[in-house]
């Protein structure tokens, strides 16, 4: 049986290697990407460049650059074409062989598989997206890929200002109003489908607000238009007249519905009539509606924390398996939620506004840590399965996430040294902060911004304060549950006995944790 597997390697390896020698079989793949793309410009580079040098003329790259309308359409038709979700579009999208790979970690993960695979296969054909017949192709033959340094902001659109509309020519103007969030992964993709709708209705003039800034607004338009209150203050968030599009249903498609249906007449500035005291008091009585139940489930909830989670079991694992016990995993899972609450706590006093200045990098720094946890967890994930399948045989003492005695002496010479271990616990810390700042957009959409806004009220502030760090000690409980377990759990031989008895169904019930987590940071990177 070997022998065949191996001549079928051999035979693979030489259909592949023939084929690149007699310049045969094309591969042939479409890249979607934007310049103002972090993830999109490094796959050209670390990746799209250095293949194409390797395989030469036998692989052919368009590059569409998607600030360009016709180019942003084309990607539309595209994802139509693959079924993909509003929840899974993504950026880069590459598209080979019938495939649709969305997001820097598909791309990685999975093209050079495919490559290679399709090489084998006789090559890949263009697929058949409308207007791809008049994208050239990057580089024939040439090591390096061009690309256009273009990108536009949405207001880069904008034929006119509100002081001088009246000068415009042309069609009456469309005012919309945007709410977008500090790290809301779903708010980039909506600014690209704003940005391709305007470039065909200019008209559509936008207006772009904060909601941590603008929280009064968004409350007023939304209370206008009869938004559910748990939505109100959630981004990204676009009104028009008296229409609204909230997260995932902000679609280059919804987005053409509306400005057609207000194309003849026009709309005015709906919030040009916005009564700063009703919206303010509105968000102030239903703040005044947070009882302290409602707070502890929303603390809870939002708690509940697939990333914080993933990376505290990375932190605990490395101890457990470098032989820490006890007060070391107590002080670095301590480190951890702390930095988790003081980020919290730091946005809820206003520190908001200095992320918002960060922009682009908060959002690339959080696909990096997503990328690298869920790498680390799915790694984890294979491994505990195989320890599962030797507990199942009774080998517990060969297991792969038991580090040799050796090294696992080395390390713990290595933590008992007073600045190493304690660089270890500032990691903790610092990690425990960039967790919390990139999981802003996705916790206490309502409740969080509700608090924020009402700290500003001076008669309300000590009990918004009282609020928020309720809300914070409720949100970071989950982890001081996860950390304080396993800290009994390298600490008492009972619980310890217990666990080696059930060896197998502990680690497979970990093999099954750590392939949740990673496939939910995976979907967290490609959204």
């Amino acid at each position: 049986m070997c022998v065949v597997l191996l001549l079928l390697a051999l035979t693979l390896t030489w259909g592949v290697d023939a084929a690149r020698a007699e310049g045969g079989p094309v591969l042939r793949i479409v890249y979607f990407y934007a310049t103002d793309c972090a993830h999109c410009i490094t796959i050209i580079n670390e990746m799209l460049t250095p293949l194409q040098a390797e395989y030469g003329d036998q692989m052919q790259i368009k590059m569409v650059e998607i600030s360009d309308p016709t180019n942003y359409a084309m990607l539309i038709r595209a994802e139509e074409m693959f079924g993909v979700t509003p929840e899974q579009r993504g950026l880069p999208t590459l598209v080979i062989d019938g495939q649709a790979l969305i997001g820097e970690e598909a791309v990685r993960g999975q093209l050079h598989c495919l490559l290679d695979t399709c090489l084998g296969a006789g090559g890949t054909s263009w697929p058949d997206i409308p207007g791809l017949g008049g994208i050239a192709v990057e580089g024939e033959g040439e090591p390096g890929l061009g690309f256009n340094p273009g990108g536009l902001g949405i207001e880069g659109l904008e034929p006119c200002g509100p002081e001088d509309v009246a000068a415009c020519e042309g069609p009456a103007p469309i005012w919309a109003a945007y709410f977008y969030d500090v790290g809301c992964q779903e708010c980039s993709r909506a600014e690209y489908d704003i940005r391709y709708v305007r470039s065909m209705y200019p008209q559509l003039l936008v207006e772009e607000y904060s909601v941590q800034e603008d929280a009064a607004l968004a409350e007023w338009l939304g209370a206008r238009l009869n938004v559910p209150e748990k939505q109100r203050l959630a981004t990204p968030a676009l009104f028009v007249g008296d229409e609204y599009l909230i997260g995932t249903d902000i679609t280059s498609e919804a987005l053409l519905a509306l400005v057609e249906q207000y194309a003849p007449t026009g709309v005015e500035q709906v919030w040009a009539g916005f009564d700063p005291e009703e919206a303010e008091q509105s968000i102030i009585e239903r703040f005044k509606s947070f009882g302290v139940v409602t707070i502890v489930f929303a603390g809870l909830v939002d708690g509940l924390n697939p990333c914080a989670f993933a990376t505290l079991a990375f932190f605990v694992s490395y101890l457990t398996l470098s032989g820490r016990k006890g007060r070391e995993i107590l002080v670095v899972g301590m480190s951890f939620t702390l930095g988790v609450f003081l980020a919290y706590l730091a946005v809820g006093l206003g520190f908001y506004k200095v992320l918002d200045l960060l922009g682009d990098l908060l959002t690339t720094l959080g696909r990096w840590v997503y990328g690298l946890t869920g790498i680390l967890c799915a790694v984890l994930a294979v491994f505990s399965f195989l320890d599962f399948l030797k507990a199942r045989r009774g080998e517990i003492g060969d297991m792969a996430l038991n580090l040799p005695h050796s090294l696992r002496m080395r390390i713990n010479a290595v933590i008992r040294r007073g600045r190493k271990s304690q660089a270890f616990v500032a990691g903790a810390f610092v990690t425990g902060v960039v967790v919390s700042f990139l999981e802003l957009a996705c916790t206490g959409q309502v409740y969080l911004p509700t608090i924020i806004f009402v700290m500003s009220q001076p008669e309300m502030r000590v009990r918004a304060l009282i609020l928020l760090v309720l809300y914070n000690l409720l949100f970071i409980l989950p982890l001081v549950v996860v950390f304080i377990l396993a800290y009994y759990g390298t600490g008492s031989k009972q619980l310890t006995n217990f666990l080696q008895r059930r060896a197998a169904t502990v680690k497979l019930g970990m093999a099954l944790l750590f392939a949740a987590l990673a496939a939910w940071l995976t979907v967290a990177i490609m959204v």
